[in-house]
């Protein structure tokens, strides 16, 4: 559970002590500086987003796998060379730039530089690195439960936007997927999402809504072909029990 801070782990961590935290991606790159030199290192990525970082491709990729590369390094390129493209040689229908709690890129927007500014003007962010390809046999409105349903289980339970909101979007998508969603239920999806933004104690909540948010945007025709029982136009999914 969050805890109200200060003091920073910079000033009470570890045993009581100053601490200083980093993820292994962070310390990996210190070598690489230390020989280099920071100018160097700096200007191996884009102008404003130096260095290098590493990119973990999954999903429908054909090379799946963790790739070091140059800040800035492109989208396309990424997928097609550096991942070999959509598995079995499918189309593309959609990519996650930068983890779960990033919005989705759709096909036509992913000839830009894999940095934090480029994939902030494309409407996204970089997150994690974590690219997820998603192939044109994939329901969206499953991949957008099974993505809620991630931080409904993660949340906490201390706040109540966050608490009531992932549940709640969970139910709704729940209903979508097995055919008994409403029109209504579309505009309350977006209505949750937009209102669990900025309101909780930690990030989780804006975790959970920005994809949400992105998913609606983005294939919203999909979930209007999902009302009233109307049938998956995709493949048979995994049975999911309607709340």
């Amino acid at each position: 559970m969050p805890r109200i801070k200060p003091p920073f782990p910079a000033v009470v961590g570890l045993y009581g002590g100053p601490t200083v935290i980093n993820n292994a991606e962070t310390i990996a790159t210190v070598p690489h500086v230390l020989a280099m030199g920071g100018a160097a290192y700096a200007a191996v990525g884009s102008e404003r987003n130096g260095g290098t970082r590493l990119f973990g491709l999954s999903g429908h990729i054909a090379r799946p796998g963790v790739y070091e590369l140059p800040m800035g390094y492109s989208l396309r390129k990424m997928i097609y060379e550096v991942g070999g493209g959509v598995r079995g040689g499918r189309a593309l229908k959609a990519v996650v730039p930068g983890g779960s709690s990033t919005p989705v890129l759709l096909p036509e927007e992913i000839d830009i530089g894999m940095d934090f500014d480029q994939v902030g003007k494309a409407g996204s962010m970089l997150g994690s690195g974590g690219v997820v390809v998603i192939d044109d046999q994939t329901c969206m409105v499953e991949f957008a439960l099974r993505t809620i349903s991630f931080y409904q289980h993660e949340s906490c339970g201390w706040c109540i936007p966050c608490r009531e909101g992932t549940d709640w979007l969970k139910k709704s998508l729940t209903r979508f997927h097995a055919g008994f969603g409403t029109m209504k239920d579309i505009d309350n999806i977006q209505y949750l999402a937009e209102n669990m933004m900025g309101r909780t104690f930690c990030p989780l909540g804006d975790a959970a809504a920005m994809p949400t948010l992105g998913f609606v945007k983005k294939f919203r025709k999909e979930f209007e072909d999902h009302l009233n029982g109307t049938p998956c136009a995709f493949a048979k999914h995994v049975e999911l029990a309607v709340v």
